[in-house]
């Protein structure tokens, strides 16, 4: 059997944080590839070369092209890479833009390195992670209100049951969960998913927390 090894990349411009990120990831499973860029460029670079990557850990304050413009960038020419986005700002104004700009989760630097890890599991395993909660093995984790006011889900076209898939996902629940919790199987609950991605216009599930937010669907 052929180990998949996971592959990361770190886009940070302070050498001593970068080099420490580095080696707190290769903690994250045995094998693991971490690659590391210091700006918006040298990780452009990567990506042109080919290099494919499983989720992209990028600051937020960097020079020249800061991390949230050039997450716009991601979304629209990697929209397949999960980026969680690090910052040691961790506001509700700060987390907002870069949840809306489509990041998959959102670390502050004040974590420590078990609950960095533990977030990047989580989002590679398909959740999103949002700082209103710390990891799931640290705090039972809590649904964030909607923004903007509220929209039924039937307005989308969704189903009773696609609604209760979609609120469990937008709770951080993997589909694992999902099924147990609903007594589905794990295929019903991808269909499920899969319906519910086209209703939102969307093809993963952080683009479908972005819309989430954005429209205020009450779940």
């Amino acid at each position: 059997m052929i180990a998949v090894m996971v592959s990361l990349l770190v886009v940070e411009d302070h050498a001593l944080v970068r080099e420490g990120l580095v080696q707190t990831l290769r903690q994250l499973e045995p094998g693991v590839m971490v690659f590391e860029a210091a700006d918006c460029n040298a990780a452009t670079t990567l990506l042109e070369q080919g290099q494919v990557f499983d989720l992209m850990l990028l600051d937020l304050g960097l020079p020249g092209l800061d991390g949230l413009s050039y997450l716009g960038k991601l979304r629209k020419h990697y929209p397949s890479m999960p980026v969680v986005i690090l910052s040691a700002y961790d506001d509700s104004h700060t987390v907002g833009q870069a949840m809306k700009g489509g990041a998959a989760g959102f670390v502050s630097k004040t974590y420590s390195s078990d609950q960095l890890l533990e977030v990047l599991r989580e989002v590679l395993a398909g959740q999103v992670f949002t700082p209103d909660r710390l990891p799931a093995t640290s705090v039972k984790a809590s649904a964030r209100p909607p923004v903007g006011g509220f929209s039924d889900p039937t307005q989308f076209g969704l189903t009773d049951r696609q609604a209760e898939v979609l609120g469990l996902m937008a709770r951080g629940k993997s589909n694992r969960d999902i099924a147990g919790l609903l007594g589905l199987s794990e295929g019903t609950v991808k269909i499920h998913l899969t319906a519910i991605f086209k209703a939102l216009g969307v093809s993963s599930r952080t683009q479908a927390m972005v819309v989430i937010s954005r429209q205020g669907i009450s779940l």
